[in-house]
C-alpha cells in the first residue's frame, strides 16, 4: 500500500476523529455534531469555501486546484448511522443507546476527511475537488434532499465519485462493478381491512390472515411467472402482522417488505402486477386493501469509462493485484445512485478485515483502511484534474 505522505503524516488523527464519530452516532437528518466536526476539520484543514445545511445536515467544500480553469470533480461520504444497539464491546464503541455506526459510514466520513486535507496542502490539480458529505443515507433520501435544494445547481460537478467499505474482502482489495451495479429499491406496507370474529365462528368473518397468505402466494408468482428469468428482480416479504389472542379472527392484518430490480421497465412491470393482485384479492373477498409503494432508491449506474479511471487511481496505491474492474452486481442498494442520474460517475467498494457484515451489532470497521482510502479519493482527483 502506497499512502499519500500528507496522509501518512495524519493517520493517527484520522484514527482519532473515526474514533469520536463512532462513540457519537447520529442518525439520518439528525448529523448535527457530525457535521459540526465535519465543517470544523475542513476549516482547519484551509478548504476555500465551506457550506452547510445542504439537505439539511448536509456539507460541501470547495478546493481549488493550483489552477482553477479545470474541470469540477466531486466525491461524497455519507455520515449518518443506524438505529442499531452495538454490541461490539469496544473501548470507543457507541455513547448512544439504540444508536451505531454499524455500515462504516463514520469511515467514510473520515476518509474524505483525509482526503481534503492532502488536497489542501498538496494543490497539484486544476480544477475544483467538490466534497459532499451527505445525510441520511440509510433509506431516508438524503441525496435526493440534496439535490431537491439545488446541490447540483450551487456546485455543478463534471463527474461525481463514491467509496464504500467491504468486511467481505479482502484488506485493501478494490472492487467496482461497471454499468448496472446495485439495484433499485422499493418499500411497501399493505394493510387488509376485513371482518373479524370468534374464532370458533369463522363463518361470521372474512378471515385476512386467509387474505394475506393468498397475496403472500400470489406476490411471488410475479418474478418467477411474469419477469423474465435472464432479469434479476428480488421480491422479499420481510413482515406480518395480524391478530393478539388466540380466539380472535382479526379484523385487519399487514404486511411489508422490499423489491429490488436493476431496469425500470422491470419495476414497472412488478408495480403493476403487485396492484392488480390487490384489486383482485379485494374483488374476490369483499375487503379493502391500501397499499404504499415508496420507490426510495434508483438503479445505480457506474459509467464504465469514469470507473476504470477509478481503478486506475486505486492502482497506484493498493497495487494491481488488488483491483478488481469487473465485480458482479449487488442486490443491495445505495442512494449515491441518485446523484449518478445527475452526473456521470462511478461507486467502488474497498475491502477490510471485518469479522461481521455490514448492518451487525458487531460489526467493526478497520481503522487501517482509512489512510489507504483517503489516498484513494485524493489521487483520483488529482488523476481527473491534471495539471497542465
Amino acid at each position: 500500500m502506497k499512502i499519500l505522505p500528507e496522509i501518512e503524516k495524519i493517520s493517527e488523527d484520522l484514527t482519532s476523529i473515526y474514533k469520536d464519530l463512532h462513540q457519537h452516532p447520529e442518525l439520518g437528518f439528525e448529523e448535527v455534531r457530525t457535521s459540526k466536526i465535519v465543517k470544523q476539520k475542513l476549516s482547519e484543514f484551509g478548504v476555500d469555501e465551506l457550506h452547510s445545511e445542504i439537505g439539511k445536515t448536509g456539507v460541501v467544500a470547495i478546493i481549488n486546484g493550483k489552477n482553477n480553469d479545470g474541470k469540477s470533480i466531486g466525491v461524497r461520504a455519507d455520515m449518518d448511522a443506524l438505529p442499531i444497539e452495538e454490541t461490539t464491546n469496544l473501548n470507543y464503541s457507541s455513547k448512544t443507546p439504540g444508536k451505531m455506526h454499524a455500515c462504516g459510514h463514520d469511515g467514510h466520513t473520515t476518509m474524505l476527511l483525509g482526503a481534503a486535507k492532502h488536497l489542501c496542502e498538496t494543490r497539484n490539480f486544476n480544477g475544483k475537488a467538490i466534497l459532499i458529505f451527505q445525510p441520511a443515507e440509510e433509506g431516508l433520501g438524503g441525496a435526493r434532499k440534496m439535490l431537491e435544494e439545488g446541490l447540483f445547481k450551487q456546485f455543478p460537478c463534471d463527474e461525481i465519485y463514491g467509496i464504500h467499505n467491504s468486511p467481505n474482502g479482502r484488506h485493501g482489495e478494490v472492487s467496482i462493478c461497471q454499468g448496472k451495479a446495485m439495484a433499485g429499491a422499493a418499500f411497501f406496507d399493505v394493510t387488509i381491512n376485513a371482518k373479524g370474529s370468534h374464532a370458533a365462528m369463522p363463518h361470521q368473518s372474512i378471515d385476512p390472515i386467509i387474505i394475506s397468505s393468498a397475496l403472500i402466494f400470489q406476490m411471488q408468482t410475479i418474478v418467477s411467472r411474469n419477469i423474465h428469468p435472464l432479469e434479476n428482480v428480488v421480491l422479499s416479504i420481510t413482515q406480518v402482522h395480524a391478530g393478539s389472542a388466540y380466539n380472535v379472527i382479526p379484523e385487519s392484518a399487514s404486511l411489508a417488505g422490499t423489491i429490488r430490480y436493476f431496469s425500470d421497465e422491470a419495476y414497472s412491470l412488478v408495480e403493476d402486477r403487485f396492484k392488480t393482485i390487490c384489486k383482485g384479492l379485494e374483488k374476490t373477498y369483499g375487503v379493502e386493501i391500501h397499499i404504499d409503494l415508496r420507490n426510495t432508491f434508483d438503479v445505480l449506474y457506474n459509467d464504465s469509462k469514469l470507473s476504470d479511471q477509478y481503478m486506475d487511481a486505486a492502482e497506484k496505491i493498493v497495487g494491481k493485484d488488488n483491483i478488481i474492474r469487473n465485480a458482479t452486481p449487488a442486490t443491495g442498494s445505495e442512494d449515491f445512485a441518485d446523484m449518478l442520474k445527475h452526473v456521470k460517475g462511478a461507486y467502488c467498494r474497498i475491502g477490510h478485515l471485518g469479522t461481521e457484515p455490514l448492518h451487525s451489532p458487531k460489526f467493526v470497521f478497520d481503522t487501517n483502511i482509512i489512510p489507504v482510502g483517503a489516498s484513494i479519493l485524493a489521487t483520483l482527483v488529482e488523476n481527473q484534474l491534471p495539471n497542465k
